[in-house]
């Protein structure tokens, strides 16, 4: 859903910021990421990182060939590329029923490690070592209570950050998104999915945590952007009304449509005088067509000039943005005119017709 969605890419943003916090420390404290971090400042000049900017590494890579790409650290797809509306997790109609999202960064060009290959050369040297990956059950038995906490709003700063908090935030955010039945598995494309958790290796967090999830985040930002955006706009910008409250203005404006043409039709069967008491019909249409127009637009220009939106049945809040208030109020316009309209000239037409008593 698109909940899960957006609340993974908030989960990576604060990743991100935890990594960010990590070497602005480091920065701070005089120490460099080539001596606290090497791998990671190995695998930053190989591949690219977004957290390049606050690195300082040396232009001269200590690697022996620094102009072909390292096979230790592949390389991740353009994950706009892997895009594709149709198939997104969003989209009920999409690839198991549900659609994912995609983020952005202020580089797009960035690369990060494939999912599907994250653990690189240092998943081979675990394997080696008898020390792979968490197999799915023992990641679900061993890691069942972190999955189901929730990531903190605010990042404690009593000390400085290190290498195992990124390690434990990116944990729980593969555990409950990315995990094969996690608790709020999210769907992405195959090239962007993650199988495995990189593990620490004789004690050294691995280098792809920064990066293990800014592929995806892009993608989950764009889905968002392309789908579950517009919704929300539609939905919230467009209209002031919850689909109950559409639904109470349905009923109560086929209501006043029926009692106005139970009122229209006794005048003329009677043969009431004088004729221009008729005019009263002027208030049920004008009712009832306000009221069917506003189920249909989802839309209430009495809320509009109270400037209130609704959120949930009868519960309400203040249109505080000038956009959304000048939207609403065409629309709102719209309702009022073809209203009028079409008032006019249904009273028009019952006004006009000679009354006959039955």
């Amino acid at each position: 859903m698109s909940e899960d969605a957006l609340d993974f890419w908030l989960d990576v943003q604060q990743h991100e910021n935890l990594c960010k916090a990590y070497f602005k420390d480091l920065r701070r404290s005089g120490r460099s990421v080539q001596d606290e971090w090497p791998q990671f400042a190995d695998y930053a000049r190989s591949n690219g990182s977004h957290f390049s900017p606050l690195l300082s590494l040396p232009s001269e890579p200590p690697s022996p060939n620094p102009t072909s790409p390292n096979p230790l650290y592949p390389v991740s797809p353009d994950p706009a590329g892997d895009f594709d509306p149709s198939h997104s997790p969003l989209n009920p109609s999409g690839s198991r029923g549900r659609r994912d999202t995609e983020s952005h960064g202020p580089n797009h060009g960035m690369t990060s490690p494939t999912p599907s290959q994250g653990v690189g050369a240092f998943g081979e040297r675990a394997q080696k070592e008898g020390r792979t990956s968490l197999a799915p059950s023992q990641g679900a038995g061993t890691r069942s209570g972190r999955r189901r906490s929730k990531a903190p709003t605010v990042i404690a700063r009593d000390r400085a950050i290190e290498k195992q908090a990124l390690q434990e935030s990116a944990e729980r955010i593969f555990y409950r998104y990315l995990f094969d039945g996690g608790e709020r598995e999210i769907y992405l494309p195959p090239s962007l999915r993650v199988y495995n958790f990189p593990e620490s290796i004789e004690g050294e967090t691995s280098p792809l945590i920064p990066d293990l999830f800014h592929a995806q985040k892009i993608y989950v930002f764009k889905a968002l952007e392309q789908d579950a955006f517009p919704r929300f706009l539609r939905a919230k910008a467009f209209a002031n009304l919850t689909p109950f409250g559409s639904v109470v203005r349905l009923i109560a404006g086929l209501l006043c449509l029926w009692g106005a043409f139970v009122l229209a039709f006794s005048l003329i069967f009677l043969n009431w005088k004088p004729r221009l008491t008729r005019l009263w019909l002027i208030l049920p249409f004008l009712f009832a067509f306000i009221l069917l127009l506003s189920s249909y637009y989802s839309l209430s220009p009495l809320l509009f000039l109270l400037n209130l939106s609704e959120t949930t049945p009868f519960h309400f809040i203040n249109v505080k943005e000038p956009y959304v208030r000048k939207l609403v109020a065409i629309r709102a316009g719209i309702i009022v005119v073809a209203s009028l309209l079409l008032t006019a000239i249904f009273v028009v037409i019952f006004t006009v017709v000679p009354g006959h008593r039955l």
